[in-house]
């Protein structure tokens, strides 16, 4: 297939995968989790945050960004910020005592945990960092994240307003783009902060082009729908007739909804680029059969060993993952059982990769088939009452493969020689 339409067809498989998490997946029930739990920490974030920002002389742009996240609510959203910012201003740390501090960083440390549990799950994986470097990276969040922000801004503002732009602004055309170029700013913030959360909430590691490229994706999609949602807002009028005093709720409740979904399917587009061949793949939960985890280890064990004999570098799983084309997550099983029972060894670099555990020609392929056969422990069935008849069956099965497959090694396999030929030189 053309390079060309090779990237045609990845864009459309990605746009389909895309559909259907949104549609079918878990994303829309993980922004749906998110509101709540953004609603509930919302106060106690922007409390904890004003107070590092009123620190350094920089709490009054607390304000002006929450307008600006929430502009698509048109007056509504100015209504929502002069409530919230009463409230921040009403809280009295000193009051709340220690009970109601603890209270206070829980709920906010609850919201940057969920994000990262949504997140995670996204990228597949499943544990979680540890209690101290989840500590740490939350708190850096909740007190660098708002100054860096502000600074942004700052520094943006300050060199927009220097004598030298001044008279640049001055000179057409040069004033047209000047103006152009600075109505762009606010989604070159959102982007930038979009790439942050990608690549440093997932418990994984993330490549800085991937989560880019998801970062704009949502970072436009995300200013296209406060536009449109803005205008529907304008436009709906008739809505605080029917739900009074509610609508403001309601609307905000969407607006945090339609965002998290917005987010998170960035996210997910990022996975996507970084690990195409999950896009093939259809449900989080879906796993090989017994026949194709002996082929994928078969094949695993073939490239390790391939690699090992050029003297290329320790294959790590991911790049075993995009080799065979298959998610990584799939492959983890079979590299698990094979790394247990001694015929893979991790290496113990910065960057772990996969070696042989020991000499190619001293590894049956039998021995790597049994590997994957019996990874998980059968000792609670090997006392199964059954017919005789199928017992006599399976030991012959068992015997019959041994007696091919022993005098064949993993050398053999890659040489191309015959069974048992390297062992006997």
């Amino acid at each position: 297939m053309p390079r060309g339409q090779a990237l045609a067809v990845g864009i459309l498989r990605g746009i389909g995968g895309i559909v259907r998490e949104a549609t079918e997946g878990q994303l829309t029930l993980r922004a749906m989790s998110l509101v709540y739990t953004t609603l509930l920490s919302m106060v106690p974030l922007l409390a904890l945050s004003f107070s590092v920002l009123k620190a350094f002389g920089a709490h009054n742009a607390v304000e002006p960004l929450m307008l600006n996240l929430l502009e698509p609510l048109g007056e509504q959203g100015a209504e929502i910020t002069r409530n919230v910012m009463e409230f921040i201003d009403n809280i009295q740390v000193g009051v709340l005592g220690f009970v109601g501090l603890i209270f206070l960083v829980y709920t906010v440390i609850a919201l940057v945990q969920k994000i990262e549990q949504a997140f995670n799950d996204i990228w597949q994986v499943e544990g979680m960092r540890s209690f101290g470097q989840r500590f740490s990276n939350y708190l850096s969040v909740i007190m660098v994240g708002p100054l860096l922000v502000v600074s942004a801004l700052g520094v943006t503002a300050t060199v927009m307003s220097t004598a030298l732009m001044q008279r640049v602004a001055a000179i057409e055309p040069l004033g047209m783009l000047l103006e152009a170029a600075s109505s762009l700013i606010p989604i070159a913030l959102i982007v930038a902060a979009f790439t942050f959360v990608y690549m440093f909430v997932p418990n994984t590691r993330v490549r800085l082009m991937p989560a880019l490229i998801g970062a704009v994706i949502a970072g436009v999609l995300w200013q296209a729908v406060g536009w449109g949602f803005a205008m529907i807002v304008a436009g709906s009028t008739r809505y605080d007739a029917i739900y009074s005093g509610f609508a403001v709720v309601i609307m905000l409740l969407i607006w945090v909804y339609v965002s998290w979904l917005i987010l998170l399917i960035g996210s997910k587009i990022a996975f996507y680029i970084q690990n195409p061949e999950y896009i093939r793949v259809r449900g989080a939960g879906q796993l090989p059969s017994a026949a194709m985890r002996e082929r994928l280890g078969l094949h695993l064990m073939a490239e390790v060993g391939r690699r090992f004999l050029q003297g290329d570098k320790a294959p790590a799983l991911e790049d075993l993952a995009h080799q065979l084309q298959v998610p990584s997550r799939v492959l983890a099983g079979p590299a698990g059982a094979l790394e247990r029972s001694g015929l893979l060894v991790v290496t113990g670099e910065d960057e772990p990769g996969y070696v042989p555990g020991r000499d190619l020609a001293a590894i049956p392929v039998n021995e790597i088939l049994g590997a994957l056969r019996h990874q998980e422990d059968d000792s609670l069935y090997q006392r199964m009452e059954g017919q005789g008849t199928v017992e006599s069956l399976v030991e012959r099965i068992e015997r019959t493969r041994s007696e091919v497959l022993d005098s064949l090694t993993l050398r053999d396999l890659l040489t191309g020689g015959e069974p048992g030929s390297v062992a006997a030189s």
